[in-house]
This record gives C-alpha cells, sequence and structure tokens, in this order.
C-alpha cells in the first residue's frame, strides 16, 4: 500500500499561458518526467497540470486543481514498486497518464568481511601537487584488526566504532612531505598486514607529486574576472570567493589540487584559484614582493582615488565595515616604505586614511568614509601603481536622478526553475524584470536591462557589463525552487557585502508587506550578480515558482505590478535612509 497526501488549493484571477481550451482535457506532468522511476527515498511528489476546468483523480481519489490548471500530489512510499494512474476528465473526455515508481531501500554498508581494502579517500581530494610541510590524509576502509601503512612507512590507526556509526575497519592517518620527498606523478600505495603478516597492497585512484625546483612557481593573473578563493569548498554557487583581483599580478604557486593552484599571499595566507585564470610565468620570476611608494589621495566629481605606488601587480582583498563606515585594502606581499600621504581637499567621501604593517608581507589600508553608507569602489593598477576608486554618495538622492540597473534573471537555455504550470523562471523574471524598468522610469530613473527579450546571457556577460556601464544600483530579479511544492516557500533578498545590506534589507521589508512567507535577508551570498563591489546590490528572489500557491500569485500579471511596487518603494527606503544618515 501507500499513503497517498491530497492537498487543496484555492486561487482566483489567475492567468497561465500554459492552459489548454478547457474542453481538451491532458495531463503534463514536470515531475517526475519519465513513466519508470528508481528512487531510494520515500518522500516523493508528482507534479503537473491540466486544463483549468479538468477533474483530476490518482487511482481513483480525487486531486484539486489550481484555477492555473495545476495539481501536485505528495506520495508517501513504501519499497517496491508502485504505479499510480492519472486521470483528468472533463465533458466525457478523459486523458490519462501512468506513472510508476521502484522504491529500494539503501543497503546498509557492511564491514569488510576478508582481507583486504574496499576504499581509500585521500584529502584534500583531487590529484594534489605538494610541498614540503603539505599533509594527505587519508581514510580507508579495510578489514578490522589489522596494521594498515602508506607512504613512508605512515601508520593508519582503525577508529573506535563509536566514532565510525558503529563501522569497524575504518582507518585515519596523515603524511607530512618532506624536504627530501622526490615523488612525482604517483598513486600512493596503502597496505594492509594481518596478524599473519599476509599483505596485499591498493593504490589511490589520485596522482600525487612533489613540486619539483625546477618547475614554474610563479603565475600571472589574466582576464577580467581573475578571482581568489578562500579554500577548496563547492557548492552550486561556486567556491568561497576572496574577491575579483586585476590582470597581470603575479602570485606564488605553493601546490596544486586539482584544477585550482595554492598560492602564497602572505606569511600567513594561503589561497586558491583556478588554473584557467592563470598564466605560468618562467623559472627565475621574481616573488611578488614590493615596497610602497608615493601616495596620492583626491577626488573628481564622481568618485575619490587612493593611489600608492608600487614596484610590482601585488594581490590585494577589500573589506566594508559599517558603524562607522570604513574600507579596508589589503596588499598582500607589501612592506611600508611610506613617510606621508598627499591628501587633496577635491576628495570629498573619505574622511580619513591610515595605514599599518600587520605582518610581514601583509600591509593594511584603513580608509574612513564621510557617509554611512557605502556606494561602491573598485580596486585597479595603472602600471604598478594600485588604484582604489571609492564612489560619491549622489548629491541628489532620489530615483530620477539615479542609474539603475534591471537583471531578468536566467535567459535563453538557462531557464531556471519550473512551475507545475510548467512556465519557466527565466519567463517570470523577464516579465517582472520590464514592469520594473516600467515603474523606475516612471520615477525619472534611468535604468539600464540585461536583457528586454528572451535571450541567453552568462552571469560573467553581465557582469563586465555592469562593470563598464557603472549603475547606481542593480537589482536582479528570480524566483527560487524547491523539491517540496507545499510546505517550502517565501520571499528572500540576498546581499554579500555588509556594506550593501540595507538595499536588500529594505526591500525584503516592503516584499513582506505584500502577505508573503518570511525566508530572510541573506548575507555574504557567494551569487554571481552579488559579487561586484563598485555599486550597491541586491538578489531577488521574489517567491517559490515551485510552490503551487505562490506559483499562482506569480502568473497574475496585477500581483506581479504590486511586487513591482514593492520594490520600487523599498529602493525609495534606501535612498531616504541613506539621505537622513
Amino acid at each position: 500500500m501507500v499513503k497517498l497526501i491530497i492537498s487543496v488549493f484555492l486561487c482566483a484571477g489567475c492567468i497561465n499561458s500554459f492552459s489548454q481550451t478547457p474542453d481538451k482535457p491532458f495531463i503534463r506532468l514536470v515531475q517526475p518526467s519519465r513513466e519508470s522511476n528508481l528512487v531510494s527515498w520515500s518522500i516523493n511528489f508528482i507534479i503537473g497540470s491540466t486544463c483549468k476546468t479538468c477533474m483530476v483523480t490518482v487511482n481513483g481519489s480525487s486531486v484539486k486543481v489550481y484555477p492555473t490548471g495545476a495539481f501536485a500530489v505528495e506520495l508517501n512510499l513504501h519499497p517496491g514498486d508502485t504505479t499510480f494512474n492519472l486521470a483528468a476528465v472533463i465533458n466525457g473526455k478523459t486523458a490519462t497518464k501512468k506513472v510508476t515508481y521502484t522504491y529500494s531501500l539503501p543497503k546498509p554498508a557492511e564491514p569488510v568481511k576478508e582481507l583486504g581494502i574496499e576504499s581509500i579517500q585521500t584529502y584534500p581530494e583531487g590529484n594534489l601537487i605538494l610541498s614540503p610541510g603539505d599533509k594527505i590524509q587519508f581514510r580507508v576502509k579495510a578489514f578490522t584488526h589489522c596494521t594498515v601503512k602508506t607512504i613512508g612507512d605512515t601508520r593508519l590507526y582503525e577508529l573506535p566504532v563509536t566514532q565510525t556509526k558503529g563501522m569497524p575497519g575504518i582507518y585515519q592517518g596523515e603524511y607530512t612531505v618532506k624536504e627530501t620527498d622526490s615523488f612525482s606523478v604517483m598513486k600512493m600505495p596503502v597496505t594492509i598486514t594481518d596478524s599473519l603478516q599476509i599483505s596485499t597492497t591498493r593504490e589511490t585512484k589520485q596522482v600525487f607529486s612533489v613540486m619539483s625546483p625546477l618547475a614554474s612557481d610563479m603565475a600571472l593573473t589574466k582576464g577580467r574576472l581573475a578571482h581568489l578563493e578562500y579554500g577548496l569548498g563547492d557548492d552550486r554557487l561556486g567556491g568561497a570567493k576572496i574577491g575579483y583581483i586585476d590582470s597581470n599580478i603575479v602570485l606564488k604557486i605553493i601546490g596544486k589540487v586539482g584544477t585550482h593552484f595554492k598560492v602564497q599571499l602572505s606569511k600567513s595566507r594561503t589561497a586558491y584559484i583556478p588554473d584557467e585564470l592563470v598564466t605560468l610565468m618562467p623559472k627565475g620570476t621574481f616573488t611578488p614582493e614590493s615596497l610602497t611608494d608615493k601616495w596620492n589621495v583626491y577626488g573628481d566629481d564622481r568618485y575619490d582615488y587612493v593611489k600608492v605606488g608600487l614596484f610590482a601587480r601585488l594581490p590585494y582583498q577589500s573589506y566594508q565595515f559599517t558603524d562607522p563606515s570604513t574600507l579596508v585594502v589589503d596588499i598582500y606581499g607589501a612592506t611600508n616604505n611610506t613617510n606621508w600621504i598627499t591628501q587633496l581637499q577635491t576628495a570629498k567621501e573619505i574622511r580619513k586614511i591610515d595605514y599599518q604593517q600587520v605582518e610581514d608581507g601583509l600591509f593594511r589600508i584603513t580608509i574612513s568614509l564621510k557617509h554611512a553608507q557605502h556606494w561602491g569602489h573598485l580596486i585597479y593598477y595603472s602600471g604598478n601603481t594600485l588604484i582604489i576608486k571609492i564612489k560619491h554618495q549622489p548629491e541628489n538622492l532620489s530615483l530620477k536622478n539615479l542609474v539603475i540597473a534591471v537583471d531578468a534573471g536566467h535567459g535563453g537555455k538557462n531557464t531556471g526553475a519550473v512551475g507545475a504550470t510548467g512556465v519557466y523562471e527565466k519567463e517570470i523574471t523577464l516579465a517582472v524584470a520590464l514592469k520594473l524598468q516600467k515603474a523606475l522610469e516612471k520615477e525619472g530613473a534611468k535604468v539600464i536591462m540585461t536583457r528586454t527579450e528572451e535571450e541567453f546571457f552568462d552571469n560573467k556577460e553581465r557582469i563586465l557589463f555592469y562593470r563598464d556601464s557603472l549603475p547606481d544600483l542593480l537589482l536582479s530579479v528570480h524566483l527560487n525552487s524547491s523539491e517540496d511544492p507545499f510546505r517550502t516557500g517565501g520571499t528572500s533578498t540576498y546581499y554579500r557585502y555588509i556594506g550593501f545590506k540595507n538595499l536588500s534589507l529594505d526591500i525584503y521589508k516592503r516584499m513582506l508587506e505584500l502577505g508573503l512567507k518570511e525566508y530572510g535577508n541573506t548575507g555574504s551570498f557567494n551569487f554571481m550578480l552579488n559579487s561586484p563591489t563598485e555599486y550597491p546590490n541586491a538578489l531577488i528572489e521574489t517567491l517559490f515558482l515551485s510552490n503551487l500557491d505562490e506559483e499562482t500569485k506569480i502568473l497574475d500579471e496585477g500581483f506581479q505590478q504590486q511586487m513591482v511596487e514593492k520594490i520600487v518603494a523599498g529602493v525609495k527606503d534606501f535612498l531616504k535612509e541613506s539621505k537622513e544618515q
């Protein structure tokens, strides 16, 4: 038997471009996409659409259909095969569809039953190029109560079952690369020996090597979107970025993990950079380091500038702080040789500037700002001179004096999420973005659009486009998605840098006035459109397209307009607060 949960939906005044003529029944499923489905979890959903006035049954049980034609059924499967017969009926006509699930419980893990090694995991994961002092961690599943060793006679120790969820035969240990090591492109052997001194050996899947003294250990960044990453973690948004850096910056390579070079920034700081973003330099290239030279601080009608003379293009990192409003820039490989800073009265946003040598090879610049709100900054090189470009707060904080960028998320082959009716996120974001453009222009703002029609733009293209056009604010419109079409929903906004938080927060507060469920205002968000430092920006996940209630709302053009009005109101709140601070 299978437990079938039928949900009832209420909605009125909705539109749906995917609806069919009311006298022709049909069933269109967005989940699952196949008739036969192998699953390893009990909770599943059948999600799809039919004609707006059709009646739908699943195995004879009636399912309430949304006015958009959407419907969904939550399934609680039992192990084995279960077939669901769907029927859509109107005016004596019937459309049917069959869906079968095969639910298999995951097999419980079993210990290794004879002398041998079942699996070897190494950390960091991937092929490694190592330097002396680097560590390789091993986790091995093998026959219990044995002696397990790897390179250099390094012992791996069997963990107590209290630390392995009851599984015996889990061995762990680590090897530290020595100055005398010279292994090159090899798989690491792991040997297990029992009490009778019978042994067997298995090699790692990954290959390892020690950096050769003759190999290049310097790299030069390339392209307009080179970036450093904190570590090797990864998720759907990519690795956590330290930030973008300019091209032709020299980095010292101390290793490689998979496709990422490990680089030494300072005595106590390392980072990673994708190998596609650098060009290897000839052996003998100098280690990136420099004394600081003369400074200049001045401004023009839109920006203040801090120019720091260096003798090499060094890597850097910036931080925003609030209360008080401060911009901090760390320059890696720099040593203080500055005895004065020339400051001109043309600087309007910089209140004061200071510096300190935090440690060997780490030089810090601290810039105190006059206004509480950060309006953006850009760091780049002109020759070997580092330039920190800080945007002034606009003199007139009203929409009619500002340039607003509106980004309709996804587009073209990048469809985004899909709703139960079959509507794609890319279509809704474009519809909302066009309404937002019209509303902002009605307020007198100049609006720059990523796209005004159905077409594809890579996120990297979007960032470069806005880096060149430099709007005052950027609003990126999206819809969220979840596996659960009933319980997960709500509106949310996102920012990455603390100095830009207020824009997303003010929009979020206004969106909640529509009676929407809270999904949160999220910071430090590693989305590419949140990554620019040049202007305040906000990602707006208006609703969950996967939630049938919320899909109904977002398909209503009247509700789209209400959301647009709340976004505009949130921007106005942000401008008003900035003016009062």
